[in-house]
C-alpha cells in the first residue's frame, strides 16, 4: 500500500555542473540546511521574487497611467 504523503510530494533528479553543485553546497552550509532544503528554499524565494516584481511592475504602470497628467506637469 502506498502511503498518503507520497501523493503530495514530487521527486525529481536535479542535474548540476560541478560549479553549481559547489554553489549549492555553500548555500546549504551557510543556511545550516541540507542541499535539498537549500534548493527548495532557493526555488521558493525566486518564485516569490518573480511574483513581487510582476506586482510592482503592474502597480507602477497603473500609477503612471493614473497620474500621467500630474507627472507631465511635474516634469516641466
Amino acid at each position: 500500500m502506498i502511503p498518503e504523503w507520497y501523493h503530495h510530494v514530487m521527486a525529481m533528479t536535479l542535474r548540476l555542473t560541478e560549479e553549481q553543485e559547489r554553489a549549492l553546497s555553500l548555500l546549504a552550509q551557510a543556511e545550516g540546511v541540507s542541499k535539498q532544503e537549500a534548493a527548495v528554499r532557493a526555488i521558493t524565494e525566486a518564485a516569490a521574487r518573480r511574483v513581487r516584481d510582476e506586482r510592482v511592475r503592474a502597480l507602477s504602470q497603473e500609477g503612471r497611467a493614473r497620474y500621467a497628467g500630474l507627472l507631465d506637469r511635474l516634469a516641466q
